[in-house]
């Protein structure tokens, strides 16, 4: 099954009903399976820290949620992760393309990349990182996970995972 695929049905299998997704290349695909799933309600955001309070809203009305972002907003939603999801105990799993790694074609993905896993660390976010396409097999395990323990959980997806980036 095609990643995104996988992916997609995932959620579907985890009840998750709303995805909000901020835009951004290498999750493009899943992106575009997220609008396509007849079982999900797809809400693009403009700010990653704006998804999160419509997945808390979504959380408040009961529907299960999760957001799909880029690590290099992760500094934009700690505020939003500690005094809203965490503190009134929200489950939320966030997709995150972890940019800035090696080879990466723009030098400003980096300096994110080296705080993104202290922060999620420091906020004591459990976080998980994907470098291959086989370890999507757990995200089941992982969706389940924070749903049972209500956390925000981080699943880092770093370019190998979504096949590099080009010709670089």
């Amino acid at each position: 099954m095609d990643i995104d695929k996988k992916i997609v049905a995932d959620f579907v299998n985890n009840d998750i009903k709303l995805v909000t997704t901020v835009p951004c290349k290498q999750l493009a695909g899943v992106i575009d399976e997220i609008d396509a799933c007849k079982d999900i309600y797809h809400i693009p955001s403009n700010k990653e820290d704006e998804g999160i309070g419509i997945c808390a809203g979504a959380f408040m009305g009961g529907k299960r949620s999760a957001i799909i972002m880029q690590n290099t907003a992760i500094g934009v939603t700690v505020n939003t992760l500690v005094t809203l999801t965490q503190f009134y105990r929200m489950p939320l799993p966030m997709l995150i393309s972890y940019r800035g790694e090696l080879k990466e074609p723009v030098a400003c993905q980096v300096e994110m990349a080296v705080h993104t896993k202290a922060l999620l660390n420091q906020l004591h976010i459990p976080t998980y990182h994907f470098h291959q396409q086989s370890d999507a097999e757990e995200l089941d395990t992982i969706l389940k996970y924070t749903f049972m323990c209500n956390k925000p959980v981080a699943i880092l997806t770093d370019a190998t995972f979504w096949g590099g980036y080009g010709d670089q």
